[in-house]
């Protein structure tokens, strides 16, 4: 037999074309009988049933949403944090039938994923504000839903508190009696190294407001803390040679918060490496609650963001847009603000008076 059609199936079965099409498609059009006996031979025969690109021309839906990432796809697939935030979307579409499909930034020769992958809407993760990736998604008219991105009119967005969050890191340091401290962050453009403006420097949201909230408890107890800003890249290079860098300085800080707990094992590994501890010589405190954190010695102090929670939050904010677009295509967007908890683990202590750092290393 050669290719198998609809109309084979119906020239078997007895019955139209539009049959064997609504037994796949449109099953509440059948008794359950012919529907069974359908499929049957539909079997029988070898067919797998309708060719998907023709079903999405004619239903003008994908059946998948898209997910934009700034980072290659690998990083999606490694990170421990980026992993959890997928896994969250997945189990939240799971009862939609939808499928999730990895949009890179970054052009893939003469394919620009956010232009020309069919997708029935999309989450922006994480995303470099200059991108001009976001700039072809809207221009798409797609729904979509910011995660971890500036909230924009019209457009639902997920964040975590992250000024609440960064406050309290500064605060517990605060608290433990440090007063020369250094903060390791991470962005996309402006200024790199060690920084005289840092909130000039910065255009991503998320790292904004992390630096706001450092610097609103560090700015309470009077302490001007070293910035210095690194370029995104391998998140435990980024730590090291930041580490190595405030180390060197004359006035060597006792405390350092980064921007996450995968730079702060790198910040970790580097102050271990200069033959110092953590935490009685420096304390190290990290973002995200990543697993890496845990099994970090010492165990990592940081800031707990649920990152499954904002996974399954970002899908079913973009189930509803996709939803009501086909109503309403102007209605609002709804911005949403998750929790964080400070986590104290054993990578932080009180800071010991300067005539007592000698003694006071093991």
């Amino acid at each position: 037999m050669g290719r198998v059609t609809l109309q084979t199936i119906a020239d078997h079965v007895g019955v139209s074309r539009m049959t064997v099409s609504n037994a796949f498609s449109r099953p509440d059009q059948l008794s359950a009988k012919l529907r069974d006996r359908v499929l049957a031979v539909a079997d029988e025969l070898g067919y797998a049933g309708p060719d998907p690109t023709a079903r999405a021309l004619a239903s003008g839906t994908a059946g998948t949403v898209g997910v934009l990432l700034s980072e290659t796809l690998t990083y999606a697939l490694t990170d421990e944090v980026a992993m959890a935030f997928l896994a969250g979307i997945t189990n939240e579409l799971a009862p939609t039938g939808l499928a999730l499909t990895l949009l890179s930034a970054a052009p893939q020769g003469d394919i620009v994923p956010a232009r020309d992958v069919a997708v029935d809407g999309a989450i922006v993760y994480s995303c470099n504000p200059d991108s001009t990736a976001v700039g072809w998604l809207m221009r798409r008219r797609l729904p979509l839903v910011f995660v971890d991105q500036a909230p924009a009119p019209g457009i639902a967005s997920v964040n975590i508190d992250d000024r609440l969050g960064a406050r309290a890191a500064a605060q517990h340091i605060v608290d433990l009696g440090h007063r020369r401290v250094a903060i390791v962050t991470v962005g996309y453009g402006g200024e790199f190294g060690v920084l005289t403006d840092p909130l000039e420097a910065t255009t991503a949201y998320t790292e904004r407001q992390r630096l706001l909230g450092w610097f609103d408890a560090l700015g309470a107890a009077g302490i001007e803390p070293t910035v210095l800003r690194q370029r995104h890249a391998n998140p435990d290079d980024i730590g090291y040679t930041a580490a190595q860098t405030v180390l060197e300085r004359g006035d060597r800080p006792t405390a350092i918060l980064c921007f996450s707990d995968a730079i702060a094992r790198g910040v970790i590994r580097a102050i271990q490496d200069g033959g110092l501890n953590v935490p009685n010589d420096v304390s190290v405190v990290g973002f995200d609650d990543n697993p890496i954190g845990r099994r970090t010695r010492p165990a990592l102090t940081t800031v707990r963001q649920d990152v499954d929670a904002k996974g399954r939050a970002a899908a079913a904010a973009l189930t509803i847009a996709i939803d009501r677009a086909k109503t309403r295509p102007t209605s609002r967007g709804r911005h949403l603000v998750l929790p964080t908890e400070l986590v104290v683990r054993d990578s932080t202590t009180r800071a010991v008076p300067d005539s007592s750092v000698a003694t006071a290393r093991r």
